[in-house]
């Protein structure tokens, strides 16, 4: 990493993220704790609130991110320890970019770490709506998107992101493991998961082959309330809805207003009421 670009390019999300919290980070500013030493993420996506605190604090902090998704993960570990590999693979990738080569890597499957960090990302950049979508099988199934040219390698980008990333710890876990390390007061806990539903048309509960039912917002709800009953700093994203407020009612309900940014119709893109909870 040269001086140039660690000053001139910040971290932020290199992936396009369904649900990712970029446009909310000003509103989600007050709520954050002003202190902690440890951070933990339990469903990472797009990572853009782990990137906006490393900004925040100077002074640091340890870091554990972690998701259920393997290629997620394996992504984020490719860019901490493997970021000009990470790259050239991208920039291949962008010189051969067409209809029929995004076909015949999205049905390519790779085993080498680097190989299958830039297949995921170049998917992402240049598929439909930027959408993360497996099938049952594991899967990468969404259709090339209409772009007629496409970021796929930003350089600087994932150097300044390798360099935030070079203190913290990447997991492929469940999110309840985070009971196993988070149990004072100087933790911070941030759980983004996927959604409740809103309608019955509207069930995006899961970006991979791992779907996120009914029951596992109830289990999720008991991690947050064992974590706060230790005096742990715990924040939750979810959809504005009665079964989430009756489900945290015991705890601080916060609002905030959202963009759509993932609909078959643009006309149904629109702002939309969000709520975050917090323990403290």
């Amino acid at each position: 990493m040269n001086e140039t670009t660690a000053l001139t390019v910040l971290p932020r999300p290199f992936l396009k993220w369904a649900g990712g919290k970029t446009q909310l980070l000003q509103q989600y500013q007050p709520l954050f704790p002003p202190q902690f030493k440890n951070y933990y993420e339990p469903f990472l996506g797009g990572g853009a609130v782990f990137f906006y605190l490393f900004q925040e604090h100077s002074s640091g902090f340890k870091a554990v991110l972690s998701d259920v998704n393997e290629e997620l993960i394996n992504m984020y570990r490719c860019v901490q320890t493997d970021v000009e590999a990470l790259i050239k693979e991208l920039e291949s990738h962008h010189r051969k970019h067409n209809p029929e080569y995004y076909y015949k890597i999205r049905a390519k499957k790779n085993r080498k770490p680097v190989k299958k960090a830039a297949r995921i990302i170049y998917l992402n950049k240049t598929c439909f709506n930027g959408l993360y979508r497996e099938n049952s099988k594991g899967e990468f199934n969404v259709p090339i998107g209409r772009y007629k040219n496409p970021t796929i390698c930003n350089a600087e980008l994932l150097r300044a992101d390798s360099q935030a990333l070079q203190w913290v710890k990447l997991e492929v876990r469940d999110f309840d493991k985070v009971l196993e390390e988070a149990k004072t007061d100087q933790d911070f806990v941030y759980f983004d998961p996927p959604y409740y539903p809103l309608s019955n048309t509207s069930q995006f509960t899961s970006y991979s082959r791992y779907n996120f039912k009914e029951e596992d917002q109830f289990r999720l709800r008991d991690v947050f309330a064992e974590l706060a009953s230790r005096g742990v700093k715990v924040m939750l994203s979810n959809s504005d809805c009665p079964f989430i407020r009756e489900l945290y009612q015991e705890f601080p309900i916060h609002e905030v207003s959202a963009a759509r940014s993932i609909n078959s119709k643009g006309t149904h893109r629109g702002k939309i009421s969000e709520v975050v909870v917090t323990s403290y």
